[in-house]
């Protein structure tokens, strides 16, 4: 009868390590989760990507004549949507989209270099609770937060504390209980970096100041010449008696930013000019925002795509890896991943891409300091944006190469629009920044061969990356220098990932040398030329006509 027991028991054990095992394995080829860290997010200027809605495309008379490529072009949130749609993000690996600012802007222009300038990149804020009809209305937003969501691709919004639009003949300054016109920003200290001004003409929010303050006349009167006066006193008053914040400059604004998480379900904010505020407004914020997205989970169940928390990303102009987790003023360190960021732009990854004496140099530099000094936290790399007039690559001599170093290196990979299509940074007749943000280069994408051709090569390794946390948020290690060859591993107690890159191969037949992350017999996939291979001897042996390899297991 023991030995019968014992042979039952047996067999129940086996059975449940067995289920157990099954369980394991299920997880690990279940969806996979998503992480910020290792995340492809795509940075757009709304009004340059894509025009949707040619009716919207003219507003509150800004006839101007404006300097080139410094006044409205038409693109809007539409345009965006439409191109979810289309499958152009999924195609290119995105899993999301940053926009810049759509509020509504100053409706005015201002003077600069040889013609004028409207708000058409969003950073002039007129009214933070209206959307700029240039960009589009409220259900449009919403449309393209749950067109992009059914897509698998969060949105991130850009979120300016700073600064309200400049002074123009038709925008008044805000009252003085609410903003600083002086004086001017020096940057040599932590003061004369943050209580000052940006750039002439930019009044400063008091984002330090402890004196209430009442709504501005020119908005309640704009909002009691729109109908809506009382509702935004209403909602004001609720969210003042909730906090028990006083009515001060930035509590308004933090409110006013967050009602955009509640109502629409956006998954996360960029924040504008972090370092020229005091670090404890931008902790405030992510305690509303994370709030806001609490509230908008409970009442949006169906909608919730996982549990990932709310995404704040900051702009800290200069920030690099290299420092870190604090940020020297000089005469004052601050660590913003203390006060509310998950992440902060990389400003750094640019210098290292162009500096750095190879592949494995860039990879392991960042791998070592996100595993270590940044655990649980990120960067944001780029290799151009829409303000930084030294990208990696401003003549696009070097798409391909762009794409290998920013999509492959371990971090979060911010492609600003058009680095996929090498889309022109040097325009004719645009002063300044200006230059950097032309129209998307669609007709070059549609009719090019050329510009196909990198297009499909960024396409190709922001699937891998998008198909593999391992690739961003894994631990790097090299497996040999010549040829050169690496593995990325992820692992949790639920999920596992690895992965096998080749860089510089020879074009043609090429032998790979897999380390031992890959057993004996596994069947492998190179995703870049579409190969199946297996390895043998602690090797693979494909022939491809590229001189890189991407390698998976199969069906994963």
């Amino acid at each position: 009868m023991k030995k019968y027991l014992f042979i039952l028991l047996l067999i129940v054990s086996i059975s449940c390590s067995s289920k157990k095992q099954d369980k394991i394995l299920a997880i690990n080829n279940t969806q996979k989760p998503f992480l910020w860290e290792g995340a492809n997010i795509y940075f757009l200027l709304t009004d340059r990507f894509n025009n949707g809605d040619v009716s919207n495309d003219l507003n509150f008379n800004r006839t101007g004549v404006a300097a080139k490529l410094r006044g409205f072009e038409g693109g809007d949130i539409k345009g965006i949507t439409q191109k979810i749609e289309e499958g152009y993000f999924n195609n290119l690996g995105i899993n999301a989209i940053w926009l810049t600012p759509i509020v509504e802007q100053i409706h005015g222009s201002v003077d600069e270099g040889t013609g004028v300038t409207f708000g058409y990149h969003g950073y002039w804020t007129k009214d933070w609770t209206s959307l700029d009809p240039n960009f589009g209305s409220m259900e449009a937003l919403k449309n393209l937060v749950e067109v992009a969501h059914k897509n698998g691709i969060r949105i991130v919004l850009d979120a300016v504390i700073n600064h309200t639009g400049p002074v123009t003949n038709v925008d008044h300054v805000w009252p003085e209980g609410w903003v600083r016109t002086g004086p001017q920003c020096d940057y040599q200290t932590y003061e004369t970096t943050t209580a000052c001004t940006l750039v002439n003409n930019l009044p400063d929010v008091k984002t330090e100041s402890n004196e209430n303050v009442e709504i501005p006349k020119q908005l309640a009167d704009k909002w009691k010449a729109e109908g809506r006066y009382e509702r935004e006193m209403n909602e004001l008053d609720a969210f003042f008696k909730r906090t028990g914040y006083p009515r001060l400059p930035k509590y308004y604004i933090i409110k006013w930013l967050t009602d955009y998480i509640v109502e629409f379900g956006i998954d996360g904010y960029r924040a504008d000019t972090v370092k020229h505020m005091e670090e404890n407004v931008w902790g405030e914020f992510k305690i509303e925002c994370d709030y806001a997205f609490d509230q908008w989970k409970k009442n949006n169940p169906s909608k919730v795509l996982d549990s990932t928390n709310f995404y704040m990303v900051g702009e800290v102009y200069n920030y690099s890896i290299s420092n870190g987790q604090f940020f020297d003023f000089g005469d004052k360190k601050v660590n913003y991943f203390e006060n509310g960021f998950n992440s902060l732009i990389n400003f750094e990854f640019k210098w290292n891409a162009a500096q750095l004496p190879s592949y494995e140099a860039l990879f392991s530099k960042y791998d070592s300091i996100l595993q270590n000094d940044l655990k649980g936290f990120g960067v944001l790399n780029y290799i151009s944006s829409h303000d930084d007039g030294a990208p990696f690559d401003k003549e696009r001599s070097k798409p391909f190469e762009s794409a290998t170093k920013l999509l492959l290196c371990p971090g979060t990979s911010q492609v600003y629009y058009g680095d996929e299509s090498a889309r022109s940074l040097i325009i004719e007749g645009a002063e300044g920044d200006a230059s950097l943000r032309s129209n998307m280069n669609w007709n070059e994408i549609a009719n090019r061969l050329q510009t196909k051709e990198i297009l499909t090569h960024w396409q190709k390794l922001g699937k891998f990356r998008n198909n593999h946390l391992a690739v961003g948020a894994g631990i790097h290690k090299m497996i040999s220098e010549n040829p050169y060859v690496f593995q990325r591993n992820y692992s949790t107690k639920n999920f596992k990932d690895v992965v096998v890159i080749g860089l510089d191969l020879n074009k043609g037949e090429k032998q790979i040398n897999m380390g031992t992350i890959f057993v004996e017999g596994a069947v492998l996939l190179d995703a870049y030329s579409n190969t199946e291979v297996v390895v043998k001897n602690g090797m693979v042996i494909l022939n491809t006509p590229f001189s890189i390899v991407l390698l998976e297991k199969k069906n994963q």
